[in-house]
């Protein structure tokens, strides 16, 4: 059969090996060879990388992405949206959900997949509705879930009725990567067999090294879309390779249709742009087999994230300690389904569970939430105990009843302004007002990778704009040197 790519280079694999840290000039050398590789779709962008680029480096997420977009005219773009929240681990009202799909399709965004772990079918269904009245493809998710709950049945009972609301494709995601070849082998069929109107796409993290397996399993089982990474951001916590995968397609007989030349300039890019950061931007390296992550759980994305977080705050040495923690509080509260928010619930109690040096001394207000069912229907109750000691904390008499808030946008126009652009509401109403204006203060975003990408470079550039009547310029240090003369006036090529 003919194979599809979706590529995650961009978002899901820098997620996952970078947090989420790539800023819109160090990809811009790689978007012709991306445009030109011939994928069905770019997964390009999502809340969680708006949040990033804004609160690291002031960057303009929406400038961010239109220099995305214009590098990728033939494409169609993909973006992320939960069901009841844009960015963060709260709820966004209705409003500002639908107000996110429709001014990203304004960018570009021709696609969106859609999530919800605990499978809130109606709220699935109105913002699938949302998507298509935007004029965008939806894509919902069935996230993967290595629980006692959810049975192949569980999920295919699922897929049957998103199959029915007429849609070009569902997403079929992974995000821990602990689907095992022998679950694919029954999970997948039943999926493709309750989904007989709508192809599924198929999405796994690397994490125990047997992505490449499953994604063999989905082809056996008739699953003909793939997502996959450019190989330096492919592997470890993110996803298989494109070209490991099409090597496999050659030796199976299946067909594609992308052009393999591409490849590997986008693969040079990114290794220079790794290279640029250090040791602090990883190369996806393949995974050694381990059981752990069958006990934790981590989504790929999750992980870098939560190393990063550890390290801002001096806290490494907790890592093994706070995924030991994980499993236990993951069953605690149910066996939710290891994917945003939930992963992150769960991680952050573990984290507080440790750090603390007692279990659910401190809970977050969002774990009451979950626990009192705001988040949706719950696939199995919170232990009694755990539920006791949660439902006995300080906060949580103040969501006994609580119904999430539905502004309007007249509503928030009145309190961010009337005559805002949709784009500064949207970042008004999703982060603060000092995140917001400090992005604004820093101007544009930096376009020119040769002035921007390399400390080095951009210690020169400025050298050379400080003292411009300086005929040259020579750098020496251990391990570097450079040296720039100008040319004279018969002769204006540089030395």
């Amino acid at each position: 059969m003919k194979v599809e790519f979706v590529d995650q280079t961009l978002r899901d694999g820098q997620q996952s090996l970078w947090g989420l840290r790539l800023r819109a000039f160090e990809a811009l050398e790689a978007l012709p060879h991306l445009d030109a590789t011939g994928f069905r779709v770019i997964d390009l962008t999502g809340a969680g990388m708006f949040t990033v680029l804004l609160r690291t480096f002031k960057d303009d997420p929406w400038e961010s992405t239109d220099l995305l977009v214009a590098g990728l005219p033939n494409n169609k773009l993909r973006a992320a949206t939960r069901t009841i929240s844009v960015g963060g681990m709260g709820f966004t009202p209705d409003s500002v959900v639908d107000l996110w799909v429709n001014t990203m399709a304004k960018h570009g965004i021709g696609s969106f997949w859609i999530f919800d772990c605990l499978f809130d079918m109606p709220k699935f269904k109105r913002v699938v509705d949302v998507v298509k009245e935007a004029g965008a493809d939806p894509a919902p998710a069935v996230m993967y879930g290595l629980t006692d709950v959810h049975t192949d049945e569980w999920f295919a009972a699922r897929a049957a009725e998103i199959d029915s609301w007429d849609i070009p494709s569902i997403y079929v995601e992974d995000a821990p990567g602990v689907l095992t070849p022998e679950r694919a082998a029954t999970l997948l069929p039943a999926l493709q067999k309750a989904t007989p109107k709508t192809p599924l796409e198929l999405h796994c993290h690397a994490t125990t090294g047997l992505a490449q397996l499953v994604y063999l399993e989905g082809l056996k089982a008739g699953i003909d879309i793939l997502h996959t990474c450019s190989l330096p951001m492919a592997n470890g916590p993110s996803l298989p390779s494109t070209e490991a995968m099409l090597a496999s397609l050659r030796v199976l007989g299946h067909e594609h249709d992308l052009d393999e030349s591409q490849l590997p300039p986008v693969a040079a890019h990114f290794e220079r742009a790794a290279l640029t950061h250090g040791a602090e931007y990883e190369l996806g390296v393949p995974n050694e087999f381990s059981l752990l992550p069958y006990e934790h759980q981590l989504p790929g994305g999750m992980t870098g994230s939560l190393k990063k977080n550890l390290a801002d705050h001096g806290m490494e040495d907790q890592l093994t300690a706070v995924l030991e923690e994980i499993p236990a509080v993951r069953r605690d509260l149910g066996e939710p389904i290891m994917a945003t928010p939930f992963s992150q619930f769960v991680g952050i109690q573990a984290l507080l569970n440790i750090v603390s040096g007692e279990r659910y001394k401190v809970i977050p207000d969002e774990v009451i939430q979950y626990t009192l069912g705001h988040y949706g229907p719950l696939a199995r109750d919170v232990e009694p105990d755990v539920k006791d000691r949660i439902l006995a904390s300080p906060n949580a008499a103040k969501f006994e009843g609580w119904e999430q808030p539905q502004p309007s946008l007249a509503d928030l126009r009145k309190k961010f302004g009337k005559s805002i652009r949709d784009e500064e509401l949207l970042l008004r109403a999703l982060y603060s007002e000092d995140e917001v204006d400090a992005m604004i203060a820093a101007g544009p975003v930096p376009r020119d990778p040769r002035t921007s990408a390399s400390e080095i470079v951009e210690n020169v550039r400025r050298l050379v704009a400080d003292r411009r009547d300086s005929r040259a310029v020579s750098i020496f240090q251990p391990g570097f040197s450079i040296e720039l003369r100008r040319g004279n006036s018969e002769d204006e090529t540089p030395a």
